[in-house]
């Protein structure tokens, strides 16, 4: 999904959306559905959206930069006939973003055309691409993704269910990847599952999507995720599957509960809406302190804002009031209209807040300079007392694994206190959740979450590839796929 460079510093004031996958084979309307599925998880990135769909002989593709709402229509979509379609939505977290690097990528190598979908973030794909490059190899983008292409080209003498074993065994990082093909469907995981993809029936059809709210839109029935280092292969036969890459360990990306994931999906075996009603309860839980009501910076504190009013007997109150006619561009103000960019989308009902000791119930604090505008907004409002409560721990390292954190020094708590950040806040109290409640409160298996923004630990070291990378050996060296 993104370029092999490093992460660069996040532009904009919260975490940006990384990337959404959806993909269905047997279904005489397949790329009508995986519009829909696109349009369901839209929130997963808005800068960039294709569809590549299959009859069994053509492949028709159509990609562009917009929503997908703006990007197809049903003339567009007639035109991607066939009961085999793999879709994206992209935002790229360092890739360029231009048409260029819109994905499904598309190529076509020995007689065989291959459509991937990634979500996720290769870590060594530099090297790699370094590698293939001193060897002949010619790249058409920036993104990692085309590196996994490359890699299933070199091997794909022996077959691609082998080839995608050689690809998984070379590419490090976080990926959940819907490969199409002219008569196949394939979706993996890398060994940790760090992204999340579920499994789905319609029917007679097979469903692949980053999330279950993309099933519920089409309203297909939820099977199962693929599992970490597991290839699903559908085709006329069916579905079977094998592990390549299987590891005893996991690394889910506990953000994606937190922030990313729609409240309505199931993920990781998890719904997110009561996982962050959980954390909302944990707040209360840690902190008892009272006030005379809680609201949430809609929407991504919404549902930790309900659990926390629920568990602490806190009146809950929306006092903030979203806008949700802004368009992806307006007319710029003059300079004198101060941040108009954050206040065109929400405003304060004041008459809530004037007098009042409000809590604010927010679910992260990435830069700290979207919150500062907004708090100055309560206490405009006349508030009494501001406290913010965060649901998650404080975010002091970048992400290698496909979410646009900043980088080192982009982040307000990488270099300072929670005392320094509630001091910039304009803050009466700020609380973040400890890594070890937001572990408890999340159940099951806790060493089963990716925690490296928070901790700095990350599950596949970056440093290990920052030199030179050489591929160990040709393609015949991968390890021997078992079959199940």
């Amino acid at each position: 999904m993104n370029a092999y460079t490093q992460p660069t510093a996040c532009q904009g004031p919260k975490v940006r959306e990384e990337c959404g996958v959806f993909g269905i084979y047997g279904h005489p309307e397949a790329a009508k559905l995986t519009y829909f599925g696109l349009y369901a998880l839209q929130h997963r990135g808005q800068e960039s959206a294709g569809i590549i769909s299959s009859d069994g002989k053509n492949v028709k593709e159509f990609k562009a930069m917009g929503l997908v709402s703006e990007i197809f229509n049903e003339a567009r979509l007639k035109e991607l006939r066939g009961h085999l379609a793999v879709g994206h939505v992209r935002y790229s977290t360092t890739g360029s973003s231009i048409l260029q690097n819109a994905q499904p990528f598309c190529v076509r190598h020995s007689g065989c055309t291959i459509a991937l979908a990634h979500n996720g973030n290769i870590v060594n794909a530099g090297m790699i691409r370094d590698e293939l490059e001193a060897r002949g190899s010619i790249f058409q983008t920036t993104m990692d993704s085309e590196v996994m292409v490359h890699l299933l080209a070199r091997a794909g003498i022996r077959g691609l269910d082998e080839a995608i074993a050689y690809m998984m065994e070379r590419v490090k990082g976080a990926y959940s990847v819907i490969i199409g093909t002219e008569n196949s469907l394939i979706g993996l995981r890398d060994p940790l599952g760090f992204r999340p993809l579920c499994i789905g029936r319609l029917a007679d059809a097979y469903v692949l999507a980053s999330e279950t709210c993309a099933l519920d839109l089409i309203q297909a029935e939820y099977i199962r995720d693929v599992e970490p280092g597991e290839v699903v292969v559908i085709d006329k036969n069916g579905l079977k599957s094998f592990n390549v890459a299987a590891s005893g360990r996991r690394a889910h990306c506990i953000f994606e509960f937190i922030y990313f994931a729609r409240p309505d999906s199931y993920i990781f075996g998890q719904n997110v809406y009561i996982f962050r009603k959980t954390l909302g309860a944990a707040l209360a839980e840690e902190t008892g302190i009272d006030a005379d009501l809680a609201m949430p910076f809609p929407d991504s504190g919404n549902y930790a804002a309900v659990g926390y009013a629920q568990a602490s007997g806190i009146p809950l109150e929306l006092a903030v009031i979203r806008n949700h006619y802004v368009g992806r561009t307006f007319i710029q103000p003059s300079q004198s209209m101060r941040d108009f960019g954050v206040r065109v989308k929400l405003n304060p009902v004041k008459d809530m807040i004037r007098g009042k000791r409000v809590i604010i119930v927010e679910d992260s604090i990435i830069r700290g300079t979207t919150s500062l505008t907004r708090i100055r907004a309560i206490r405009d409002a006349g508030a009494r007392e501001i406290t913010m409560l965060v649901s998650c721990p404080p975010t002091r390292f970048p992400c290698y694994y496909g979410i646009d954190f900043s980088t080192k020094g982009e982040l307000i708590a990488e270099n300072h206190s929670v005392e320094e950040i509630r001091r910039f806040l304009e803050l009466d109290r700020l609380h973040y959740l400890s890594i070890e409640t937001m572990l408890r409160s999340a159940g099951g298996d806790p060493g089963r979450f990716c925690l490296a923004c928070f901790n700095g630990q990350y599950p596949v070291p970056v440093e290990d590839y920052k030199g030179k990378f050489q591929l160990e050996h040709e393609y015949d060296s991968y390890t021997q796929i078992r079959k199940k």
